[in-house]
């Protein structure tokens, strides 16, 4: 194990050092595991990391912090096909409580828990192929219960929890900015700056691997990683989960699959059991808008326009700017 760049990882992220000892443990213990099988963590496969996190659910320890820990360590070591993995089954965890919240919220506790009554999401550490069938449920108790304006507002909320303080820096750049397009051509710029960074130094960017493919593509659709405006509305069309896959890939079904980032639901695609509503969509929508509600301090309207979900080989989507308050 790289230990000591483990810790100075975690000390760079201002962990406790109770949390570092906790998640070097962990660690450790998945490569004690891999040792028993002839392995060590650089030469396991995803294969490995299942069956390992399968051995931590039959065994009631897997934690969050426990899995946390491992793709924070595949993080450190650049093993980018762990780090795409648990982002695969960690990434919706607060997806299916938030939306329980703000349906109490906007309908009433009553209302949420008729609908959420048998939803329950699988165990933490679950392949993703597990969650279709609670989404679906879900999908079908919001549009049964719920007028289709109220169920659209329900999901197109800030689902994944994201911190609003890390627009910001956006939010300061918007108000020096001479206007919205000046803006989002600045934004689209600096995405591609990032990317070209991520790209050289062979790191994950976010669930995805950057290639001189991916760059090219974003560069050329500023609706990508920014937006383009036209009249009243902003127009987004989101990066592909797979992005490089999704650029060589010829079959439309698996182009869907590598365009849609939502791990309670791209499995379905796939998978043919579950029909997950294209309305689910809007709470992808909602982390779409999230930059643009901080930026304005409200909570905006968006459109899910195209989604793989619905049958469409791209996502894209349309928020709706308040009136009398851009330039």
């Amino acid at each position: 194990m790289q230990e000591k760049e483990f810790r100075d990882y975690c000390k760079g992220r201002k962990f406790s050092e109770e949390y570092t000892n906790l998640a070097v443990a962990a660690v450790l213990d998945f490569e004690d595991h891999l040792r028993l099988r002839g392995k060590v963590f650089q030469s396991s496969t995803i294969k490995d990391a299942k069956e390992y996190i399968s051995l931590l659910m039959s065994q009631g320890k897997n934690s969050i912090d426990r899995l946390l820990a491992l793709a924070r360590y595949s993080n450190v070591v650049k093993k980018n096909d762990f780090i795409v993995y648990f982002a695969s089954i960690l990434g919706g965890r607060d997806v299916l409580p938030s939306i329980s919240e703000r349906l109490a919220s906007l309908a009433g506790e009553e209302t949420r828990d008729r609908i959420f009554e048998g939803v329950e999401p699988p165990p933490l550490g679950s392949p993703p192929g597990k969650y279709p069938a609670v989404t679906q449920r879900l999908m079908e108790r919001l549009e049964a219960e719920l007028p289709p304006e109220m169920c659209r507002k329900v999901l197109a909320g800030n689902h994944h929890r994201i911190p609003r303080e890390g627009f910001e820096e956006q939010k300061k750049r918007f108000l020096k900015a001479g206007s919205i397009d000046e803006f989002l051509r600045d934004l689209h710029r600096r995405a591609i700056e990032e990317l070209e960074k991520y790209m050289a130094e062979g790191r994950v960017w976010y669930e995805q691997e950057i290639t001189p493919r991916v760059v090219d593509f974003v560069r050329g659709n500023q609706e990508v990683l920014a937006g383009v405006r036209r009249g009243k509305k902003i127009y987004m069309t989101k990066i592909p989960y797979a992005p490089d896959n999704y650029l060589r890939e010829k079959d439309p079904l698996m182009k869907r699959y590598y365009a849609c980032h939502c791990p309670l639901a791209r499995e379905a695609i796939l998978g043919g059991k579950q029909r997950i509503s294209p309305t689910w969509c809007y709470c992808s929508g909602g982390y779409e808008k999230l930059l643009w509600d901080v930026i304005f301090d409200e909570e905006l309207d968006v459109e899910v326009l195209e989604s793989a979900i619905g049958g469409d080989l791209r996502c894209r989507f349309a928020v709706k700017l308040p009136e009398g308050k851009f330039k």
